[in-house]
């Protein structure tokens, strides 16, 4: 092979692998998620008009416009929820508007995946009787000399539910868990179970 063929051949392999960058950045960018509903679709591996047809059909079916739309998926993105598994969804405020509402599922998973947390405690607190009247929470952060606690009294948290007049130790163990999260990591613009009467004004 002559010095000017070599040349050549070297010439048109660059020319090749530079029309193979130029394809594979086009392809990457026409991939990347263009807003938040198709980075939700990515991170969720579903189609983005399926996934907003379902959505608006189940956890986010009390939106009432686009722009509450985008704000709820915008929110389930920055905190890396699953409104699928009902981790995230819409709850419709009293005065208008909705307010994105995690359920305890959503907390856990929010805590767990934080670099600083380092464990939980709960502190049953009885009475002379040994009836249950409060529940302490203990959250420890890795970047803490001290742990964060929270305690929450059964009086003001119970409800004439279903739920609370069967398992009351446990419905008040959900919701001084969230409150203590949310104290705890400084988790904002998300509400918990338990949130809705200061949200609808009750």
């Amino acid at each position: 092979m002559t010095a000017r063929t070599s040349a050549y051949a070297r010439e048109a392999r660059q020319i090749d692998e530079s029309q193979s960058r130029a394809i594979a950045a086009r392809q990457a960018e026409q991939a990347r998620p263009r807003n938040a509903l198709e980075l939700m679709a990515s991170r969720l591996h579903l189609e983005p008009n399926a996934l907003k047809n379902t959505l608006v059909k189940t956890a986010f079916k009390g939106c009432n416009n686009e722009a509450e739309f985008v704000a709820l998926v915008a929110v389930a993105n920055e905190y890396q929820l699953n409104p699928m598994l009902k981790e995230i969804y819409a709850f419709p405020a009293k005065g208008g508007g909705i307010v994105p509402m995690v359920g305890y599922d959503g907390w856990v998973k929010l805590m767990n995946s934080h670099p600083q947390f380092d464990g939980i405690e709960y502190i049953d607190h009885l009475d002379s009787k040994g009836n249950l009247y409060a529940i302490e929470c203990v959250i420890h952060r890795k970047d803490r000399s001290h742990p964060i606690k929270l305690m929450e009294l059964l009086d003001e948290c119970k409800r004439g539910t279903e739920p609370w007049k069967l398992m009351p130790s446990r419905m008040l163990r959900t919701r001084v868990t969230c409150q203590a999260a949310r104290l705890a990591f400084g988790f904002t613009g998300i509400a918990s179970d338990g949130d809705e009467d200061m949200i609808d004004g009750g």
